[in-house]
């Protein structure tokens, strides 16, 4: 009896999750039906435009998200070496270490951080850095906000990459330094082939999480709404938008807010989807 009431309580709670996941997209779809009604879903997507005023109202969404994928993609294009530098310190070289341990803290309390927090030391530190390197900051908003971005990025992805390099087995190890091979050799022939899936894993995570940045990039990238034309240009996210127009977003203009969240959901759910494909390749690769 009771494990079958045991079972019972785990059916209802993934149940739960996935009323909970069809809720949300439900909400969604509904509240944004009119934005797609008015201008088709690829005409949505398409459209750079970006005009408020009640009498030429016009909506589009693709310099959001060209804005979105290039602050999320950069940002993960600089996390990547540093990360993969602080999990093979941890995981690898140093594992068990004191010095380890002591950086491990840090890279959790790092993790910790409220996003608000890195947005204000990016503003009143990294901007002012450029600034004196005689750049206008202004017109550099998209490098920026990536910037800071994968500063907050680097400890989910190095604590992850960490804990997946310090689960490959000893006996993997140990029988390649059997047969001669150095540590640098271990590492790149043993240890970072079959921790591949997890690392991956983490770097999706990190991704996902710099996708849906909202109050540090919102601080940093200049808030323009037009297509940016690089790092060296200014512009607006999918998030930021919303963070900076919902409050005062009725009628079209919320239902199409509404629809650039509901278009962030998906392009979530897809990258989601290409890394759990990655991963199962590495896994039986």
């Amino acid at each position: 009896m009771k494990d079958k009431i045991f079972r019972f309580f785990l059916f209802v709670a993934a149940l739960l999750v996935l009323v909970l996941s069809a809720a949300i997209v439900y909400a969604l779809v509904s509240r944004s039906s009119e934005a797609f009604q008015e201008y088709g879903v690829w005409g949505f997507i398409s459209n750079a435009e970006w005009d408020p005023r009640s009498a030429t109202e016009e909506y589009g969404a693709l310099s959001f998200i060209l804005g979105t994928l290039y602050t999320a993609f950069f940002a993960l294009l600089l996390c990547v070496p540093f990360s993969l530098a602080v999990a093979m310190f941890n995981g690898v070289y140093f594992k068990g270490k004191k010095i380890a341990d002591a950086v491990r803290s840090v890279v959790d309390l790092l993790a910790g951080i409220p996003s608000i927090v890195y947005g204000l030391w990016g503003f009143y530190t990294v901007r002012p850095l450029v600034i004196d390197l005689g750049v206008n900051a202004q017109g550099f908003g998209i490098f920026l906000s990536s910037v800071v971005l994968a500063i907050m990025i680097i400890p989910y992805a190095s604590s992850l990459s960490s804990e997946f390099l310090s689960m490959v087995p000893n006996n993997l190890k140990e029988g390649a330094y059997s047969l001669g091979a150095t540590q640098l050799e271990v590492v790149q022939h043993i240890s970072l082939p079959t921790a591949a899936s997890g690392i991956v894993a983490s770097f999706i995570l990190a991704l996902g999480r710099a996708l849906g940045e909202t109050m540090a990039v919102t601080m940093l990238i200049g808030n323009t709404n037009r297509i940016p034309s690089g790092l060296r240009d200014t512009g607006n996210t999918m998030a930021s938008v919303i963070a900076n127009q919902f409050g005062e977003a009725d009628g079209l203009k919320l239902s199409v807010l509404i629809a650039i969240g509901l278009l962030l959901f998906v392009i979530t759910a897809i990258i989601n989807l290409i890394a759990k494909l990655v991963m199962k390749k590495l896994s039986h690769a």
